[in-house]
């Protein structure tokens, strides 16, 4: 475990992860969709593939600011969003996270978003260029995911800085048949070579250097490739039909343990 200075701040990220499936459109086999992002860094492009999800907003900042005082956030980008990736003293964990918990399971909260479907409709606009509509999918809550020992993120906002997690896990079944076709067309249409060239000329357009879609795999792939790895050893990135998998994946898995995860 890291050991952490108490003098410096922890940063706070607070998230939803959707488990997003579907059946195969020809065989039935249930399908995984992934975000697959490329992300130009430092002069390189990373290409990998994550849940669907993002930061959890604050809609009422005042009684978070009576738990930690006033709000710090890690950047810019999460201020102007009201993102819950902040920066507190390492004491104020505890409370944090017990007041994210009380909120995250109240579908009514009104201090902080506890749904994901913000989040999914704008990933799926940015993925492949659809529009998700309420009739095409359920959500199903299945719990939470929460990381107390701290790592530096490799968010690009805040590159490096030590950060701990909270995720509200959700499944996502995709039950419109069109658009479970148009997933699975747009994972087949774009190689992760694709997106490096998308990304490198998103950032000679002059824009941030990111290039977005699907990757769609057999569910049952993914959770035998990570349990191939003794369970003090699965918490790590893993290449799949020449894909990486980031280890964020193991969240929306969750009858896969890890000692990494603190699971309620």
């Amino acid at each position: 475990m890291i050991e952490i200075d108490a003098s410096k701040l922890l940063r706070v990220s607070v998230a939803t992860y959707n488990r997003v499936v579907f059946p195969h459109p020809q065989n039935g086999t249930s399908i995984l969709a992934l975000e697959c992002k490329a992300t130009v860094l430092n002069g390189s492009v990373r290409v990998r593939a994550q849940p669907f999800g993002g930061a959890v907003r604050i809609l009422d900042p005042a009684p978070l600011q009576e738990v930690i005082g006033k709000i710090q956030f890690d950047s810019n980008r999460s201020k102007q969003d009201r993102d819950f990736r902040i920066l507190i003293p390492p004491s104020k964990w505890e409370p944090v996270k017990k007041y994210c918990l009380r909120h995250l399971q109240n579908p009514a909260s009104l201090e902080m978003e506890s749904a994901p479907d913000r989040e999914l409709v704008e990933e799926f606009e940015e993925t492949i260029n659809a529009r998700l509509k309420p009739d095409q999918y359920t959500v199903q809550p299945i719990g939470f995911v929460i990381e107390n020992n701290p790592v530096p993120t490799e968010n690009t906002y805040a590159y490096g800085q030590l950060t701990v997690r909270l995720y509200r896990i959700f499944e996502v079944r995709i039950t419109d048949a069109a658009l479970c076709k148009i997933m699975i067309n747009a994972s087949e249409r774009h190689s992760d070579q694709d997106l490096r060239m998308l990304a490198l000329k998103d950032l000679q357009n002059g824009g941030k250097g990111h290039a977005h879609s699907v990757l769609c795999l057999p569910l049952h792939m993914v959770r035998d490739s990570f349990l191939t790895f003794a369970r003090e050893r699965r918490y790590r990135k893993i290449a799949i039909k020449n894909h990486e998998l980031d280890e964020s994946m193991l969240a929306i898995l969750d009858d896969i343990e890890v000692p990494q995860y603190q699971r309620a």
